[in-house]
């Protein structure tokens, strides 16, 4: 893990546990150690929990483990983010874990709030002078003197996606919000979405665009992440708005490969397939919100990212589904 780690002191009410947080990444880590004094449970607990966060796909094991040099150990220490630390307090329903939950959110919204300002400053500043460049463009394609039917289809092309181009500036300042999004999101059966996914077989092998081992499952993987998907923490939807379940979705399908073969068509095609489930496939002017050039591309930007951007490519793919004013 890289050095500058800040430490932040988190005690429970009753003044029973007190833990040296580690901040690192936009996140708060704990060890194995500090697990078992938190939610108050054995090694072998905690361990299995752990391992079974990772082996069912819940949490990432790459960005969501670390190893971390601490202070009289001559070896480095796995250390585990929030999102490990909230899933094995789900599943050992612990009320410290709830606890440590609102806790590491209020420190975690300071954190970002003091080391983002100055950035934030800087991109919306960016983000006028964008702004301005493309209200010149609108206004060139207004002019009598752009008669070529191309040149304006390019230029309204260029104003059309202003919008995509503000995201794109934000996913590299590292400064996407998250939309707060539309409650909500039916999820697919498994049976139904094996069902839809054998139909789209039987037509791709007609056109010769698919063999038999297209979306032929590996175990129960697409169950698994449709079962994440629908899960609660702590009482409350893990994934809790439309958008979010059909970021996840694409991303767990591509990402966690649960087909021998074709997960990247298999993962698009479950994604719209949620979409037209919940209403969401089309915008208030009945224009499909992603099209199918964004859609190929959007996969393929799933398929090759690394997995610590994770979550600034979830909040990418939500930011795009969200309704626009």
């Amino acid at each position: 893990m890289k050095a500058q780690n800040q430490m932040q002191l988190f005690t429970t009410p009753d003044g029973a546990v007190s833990l040296e947080v580690t901040l690192n990444q936009d996140t708060v880590w704990l060890n194995q150690t500090q697990l078992i004094d938190l939610f108050g449970r054995d090694q072998s607990v905690i361990s299995r929990h752990i391992n079974n966060v990772f082996k069912e796909g819940e949490v990432d094991k790459q960005s969501n483990m670390q190893k971390m040099h601490i202070a009289n150990s001559d070896k480095p220490v796995i250390y585990y983010s929030l999102d490990v630390i909230i899933s094995v307090g789900y599943r050992v329903k612990s009320l410290r874990g709830t606890q440590f939950r609102i806790w590491a959110a209020q420190i975690l919204k300071q954190h970002l709030l003091q080391g983002y300002t100055l950035n934030q400053q800087r991109f919306e500043e960016n983000a006028q002078a964008l702004e301005q460049a493309i209200e010149l463009v609108r206004k060139a394609a207004r002019s009598t003197e752009l008669t070529l039917e191309s040149g304006r289809g390019l230029v309204d092309i260029v104003s059309r996606y202003t919008q995509t181009f503000l995201w794109l500036q934000r996913y590299d300042e590292g400064l996407l919000d998250q939309p707060d999004g539309q409650p909500g999101g039916n999820l697919p059966a498994i049976d139904e979405a094996e069902s839809s996914l054998a139909e789209l077989k039987q037509n791709l092998m007609a056109k010769g665009q698919a063999s038999s081992l297209f979306a032929e499952a590996r175990g129960d993987g697409l169950s698994a992440i449709l079962g994440n998907l629908d899960q609660t923490a702590f009482g409350e939807p893990a994934y809790p708005t439309i958008e979010s379940k059909a970021a996840h979705l694409l991303y767990f399908v591509v990402k966690n490969h649960p087909f021998n073969d074709g997960n990247k068509r298999s993962g698009a095609f479950l994604f719209v397939d949620f979409l037209h489930r919940n209403g969401r496939l089309f915008d208030a002017k009945q224009q499909p919100v992603i099209n199918d050039t964004g859609l190929a591309a959007l996969t393929l930007l799933v398929a090759e990212s690394d997995p610590k951007q994770k979550n600034i490519l979830i909040k990418l793919i939500m930011n795009m589904l969200s309704p626009q004013a």
